[in-house]
C-alpha cells in the first residue's frame, strides 16, 4: 500500500474575513422600513425634542431644578417620608396579594391541560365556553390601567391606600392570570394528564403535576410584579391612592422643591432596594 494514500488531504487555506457585513443590504432595508413605519407615529405625537433646548425652556428647567436645593431634611419631614414609604411598600404588597387571590383561581379555570374533558382530544362545549369567558375577564382586568381603577375607587371608597390596593389587585390580577396560564400551558403536560386519567382531581393534578415543574418561573414572575407594584403604588398616589406618591403630589402643588427632591431620592432608593431583593430571590430560585 502506498504511504501517500494514507496521508490526509492538504488543508484549504482559511477564507479571509469579509471586508464588510454581508447582510448590510437587508439590514439597511429593514431599518428604512422601520423608519417609514415610525414616521407617521412621530408626526401624530408631535414629538419635537429640540424644544427642550430653547432658551425659555432651559430657563424654566433651571428654575425648577434650582428649587430642589437645599433638600428638606427636618426630623418631622423625614419621619413623615419614612411612614409614607412604608405605606407605599404595604400598598404594593397588599395589592399583589389580592391580585394572587384573583389570578390563581382564574388561571386554574383557563388552563386547558387541567380540563378532564380535553383528555379525549376536544374540550367539551361547556368547559370551552367557561374557559373563553375567563380569558375575556382577564383581558378586561389587565386592559384597564391601574390608574383608571384608582380613579374609580377613589370615588367609591375615598382618598387613601384602599383605592391603591384595589387598583393594583384588579390590574395585576389580570396580568398574573394571563402569564400564569401561558407558563403552565407551555410546560410538559404528560404528568398532569397521567394524574387526571388515573382519577386525580384537577387541584391534585395542578399541585403534583404542573406546579413542581413551573414553580421557579411562576415565583420569579411574581417577584418581578411585586417590584412593578411598588412603582405603580407611587404613581397611584398622584390620584389619591395614598403613600409616597400622594405626599409627593402635595409637595409639588405647594412648589416645595426641597421636599420633592428628598422624596425623589427616597423613591429611587426604594425602587433600587426592590430591584435588589427581586434579583436576589430570582437567583435563589434559579
Amino acid at each position: 500500500m502506498s504511504t501517500t494514500a494514507l496521508q490526509p488531504p492538504p488543508r484549504r487555506p482559511p477564507r479571509p474575513a469579509p471586508a464588510h457585513d454581508p447582510a448590510w443590504l437587508s439590514r439597511l432595508f429593514w431599518l428604512g422600513a422601520a423608519l417609514v413605519l415610525l414616521w407617521p407615529m412621530v408626526v401624530a405625537t408631535e414629538f419635537r425634542p429640540w424644544i427642550l433646548f430653547e432658551p425659555k425652556n432651559l430657563e424654566v428647567t433651571a428654575q425648577f431644578l434650582g428649587s430642589f436645593v437645599p433638600p428638606a431634611h427636618s426630623a418631622d419631614f423625614l419621619a413623615l417620608v419614612a411612614r409614607e414609604t412604608w405605606r407605599t411598600v404595604a400598598i404594593a404588597t397588599a395589592g399583589l396579594t389580592l391580585a394572587l387571590v384573583v389570578a390563581v383561581p382564574l388561571t386554574l379555570l383557563s388552563v386547558r391541560v387541567l380540563s378532564i374533558s380535553a383528555l379525549s382530544g376536544r374540550m367539551a362545549r361547556g368547559p370551552a365556553v367557561l374557559r373563553q369567558l375567563v380569558r375575556w375577564l382577564l383581558i378586561v382586568l389587565r386592559s384597564v390601567p391601574e390608574l383608571v381603577w384608582a380613579l374609580v375607587f377613589v370615588r367609591v371608597v375615598g382618598l387613601g391606600p384602599t383605592a391603591g390596593v384595589l387598583a393594583i389587585a384588579l390590574t395585576y390580577g389580570g396580568m398574573l392570570g394571563k402569564v400564569y396560564a401561558e407558563i403552565l400551558e407551555s410546560g410538559e403536560p404528560h404528568t398532569t394528564e397521567t394524574l387526571l386519567r388515573n382519577g386525580s382531581s384537577r387541584l391534585q393534578a395542578f399541585s403534583f403535576g404542573l406546579l413542581p415543574q413551573n414553580a421557579a418561573e411562576l415565583t420569579s414572575y411574581t417577584v418581578y410584579r411585586w417590584e412593578c407594584a411598588i412603582r405603580s403604588s407611587v404613581v397611584l398616589g398622584f390620584v389619591g391612592g395614598g403613600g409616597l406618591g400622594q405626599q409627593l403630589d402635595n409637595s409639588m402643588k405647594m412648589f416645595n422643591g426641597g421636599e420633592v427632591f428628598t422624596m425623589l431620592v427616597v423613591f429611587v432608593a426604594l425602587v433600587a432596594m426592590a430591584d435588589r431583593v427581586s434579583a436576589g430571590l430570582r437567583r435563589a430560585l434559579g
